[in-house]
């Protein structure tokens, strides 16, 4: 449950290749259109709720579904009818991405859809994960060393999710760890930082992965580890092309 990325980087686009890359079968609910490249967001027009509710339906009456992701959702009445469709059909393990911006510029979420996606949705996730700036936005402050991340980690945990992952690629620094909070303690996923500005994407890439893993069985560890991965892989094959 995403925006369509007219680039192909991002989104659902990214979220179908990674589920393919997995070897799991990916079904798409579109919330949202957008004109978008590498340099940002140049317009995005949310599909109804009404449309993406039967979207879900028609999925849900069509096949099992192993594991969720949401994306971007746009706004308030999205997330609204993401979440009730949610929990009528009783669908797998929700990863919920708190998509608010495009990487390189553009809102991708009105100023109502962050509580929504707090109050609605955030309770019904096996995990979030947010970068830095989409934790900020969570906990109301400043986020910028490994024992900032831990703090948030525990805060978020208490607007619901069963899980928190916390990404650490805008810390400062030669690494690039993200904080996985789950079961009431912290495991650092670590990864060298790599020499590349092709960053677009790599949210949902990692959100997908994770829901791929989950749906084929793994942990959340694993799921969380192979993952990063995985785009670890693929954003060190940009940096050597």
């Amino acid at each position: 449950m995403a925006g369509s990325d007219s680039w192909g980087g991002a989104g659902i686009q990214a979220d179908l290749r990674t589920f393919a890359a997995f070897g799991v079968w990916g079904s798409a609910a579109v919330t949202a259109v957008t004109a978008q490249n590498h340099k940002g967001v140049l317009a995005a027009s949310v599909v109804t709720p009404e449309l993406v509710r039967e979207q879900i339906d028609a999925i849900a009456d069509a096949v099992q579904i192993g594991a969720i992701k949401t994306g971007m959702l746009g706004d308030a009445e999205v997330i609204e009818a993401v979440a009730s469709a949610y929990v009528e059909h009783n669908l797998g393990p929700l990863v919920v991405d708190p998509v608010q911006a495009a990487s390189h510029g553009g809102s991708l979420l009105d100023p109502a859809g962050l509580p929504a996606l707090v109050s609605r949705l955030l309770p019904l996730a096996a995990l979030v994960t947010p970068n830095l700036p989409e934790a900020e936005s969570l906990v109301g402050g400043s986020i910028s060393s490994r024992e900032a991340m831990v703090d948030a980690a525990r805060e978020i945990e208490l607007l619901g999710p069963a899980a928190v992952l916390i990404k650490g690629g805008h810390l400062e620094g030669a690494e690039s760890p993200d904080l996985l909070w789950a079961n009431g303690r912290p495991e650092w996923i670590e990864a060298r930082r790599l020499p590349t500005r092709h960053t677009h994407g790599t949210g949902c890439t990692l959100s997908a992965g994770i829901a791929a893993c989950l749906a084929a069985g793994d942990d959340m560890n694993s799921a969380c580890v192979r993952a990063k991965m995985y785009v670890n892989r693929c954003l060190g094959a940009l940096a050597s092309g």
